[in-house]
């Protein structure tokens, strides 16, 4: 059963999904309605979840379920993983994406390659105060808390004390 996100419970679990790209406004408005319809019908073991789904930013789609009513399985959960490959595969998007999302000055979010972050971090592209997206939050309360993070607050942190050890 679909509810909106701002009505879902702060325990709730959520999954972070980050796209490739920018979604147009009209991008947007597809993902929505197809989010809608599918968590509207989502169930594990044929009992209904209630779910949320929203995209933020322009660029993440952010899928919440409500646990205190029903557990979601491992089957139900891929059919949300699959929803999302279906999606970007009709629309051209990865939403798979693993790059580190940040904001840059201009309050734009930007992606770099984990490959590249150190890098990154030492031409201060990346400093400090810079906020990055941790796609890793488990639940809706850690979501709104921590999801956009000081870069020096996350995992990153370690990088930002080697640098002034040198």
């Amino acid at each position: 059963m679909y509810i909106p996100f701002s009505d879902i419970d702060f325990q709730s679990r959520v999954w972070v999904y980050q796209a490739n790209r920018e979604l147009t406004p009209t991008e947007t408005g597809i993902i929505t309605e197809t989010l809608k319809a599918s968590l509207d019908t989502w169930e594990a073991h044929g009992k209904p979840l209630t779910a949320s789904g929203k995209i933020f930013e322009h660029r993440f789609v952010v899928i919440a379920v409500d646990e205190r009513d029903e557990l979601p399985s491992g089957c139900s959960i891929d059919k949300s993983v699959h929803w999302l490959q279906e999606i970007g595969q009709r629309m051209n998007i990865d939403f798979f994406d693993r790059s580190l999302a940040y904001l840059d000055d201009n309050g734009h979010v930007q992606t770099i390659p984990v490959p590249k972050i150190k890098q990154a971090i030492i031409q201060e592209t990346i400093q400090p105060t810079t906020t990055i997206f941790d796609n890793q939050v488990a639940t809706k309360a850690q979501w709104m808390n921590g999801w956009k993070t000081p870069a020096s607050h996350s995992w990153l942190g370690r990088y930002f004390s080697e640098q002034t050890s040198l």
